[in-house]
């Protein structure tokens, strides 16, 4: 499982450095892993295998809704479904000491520029420090005033999620 909390900064290349806590975690199989597009301000890092079999479950569950005949309500959904995992994920490779480049797609979506002049307080509030957090099954890269929101809203349920999950 995939548990912790690091404040970590991206180099003037956007490479991530992934804590070693995390890294034999992962699971890695290669030297590849995938990035993905979760909420505005955090993508995630997952173990190629376990995003490919969410990946084939949500592309069988639309297939099966088309061979079953969509209905006009659904269609709309379908197409959305298609749109987001079009979009959503990406392969990238961990180079050595686990370091991960951050496409530009991906950085913009998180909000972040990496360490070196243009990151300073004038680039419209964008920071080159990320939070990265450990989700259980992935790890999910945080721009820090997003990471800290989440938290804020998420935590008073703290309680009620763990006696749900038990």
């Amino acid at each position: 499982m995939l548990l912790g909390e690091f404040r970590r900064t991206l180099d003037q290349r956007y490479r991530l450095a992934i804590p070693d806590e995390f890294r034999d975690r992962l699971e890695l199989d290669s030297a590849e892993c995938v990035l993905a597009k979760e909420r505005l301000g955090c993508i995630s890092l997952w173990n190629p295998r376990v995003w490919n079999d969410k990946v084939k479950m949500w592309i069988d569950m639309a297939s099966d809704k088309i061979d079953r005949g969509v209905h006009d309500g659904e269609i709309g959904q379908v197409q959305l479904l298609g749109r987001l995992l079009s979009t959503r994920h990406e392969s990238v490779a961990v180079k050595d000491g686990g370091r991960v480049v951050i496409p530009k797609g991906f950085r913009d979506f998180l909000g972040v520029l990496p360490e070196g002049p243009d990151a300073d307080d004038q680039s419209g509030g964008k920071r080159k420090t990320v939070m990265v957090v450990g989700a259980a099954v992935c790890i999910e890269i945080w721009n820090p005033p997003n990471w800290l929101k989440y938290l804020e809203g998420r935590m008073p349920k703290f309680r009620g999620l763990v006696k749900k999950l038990s």
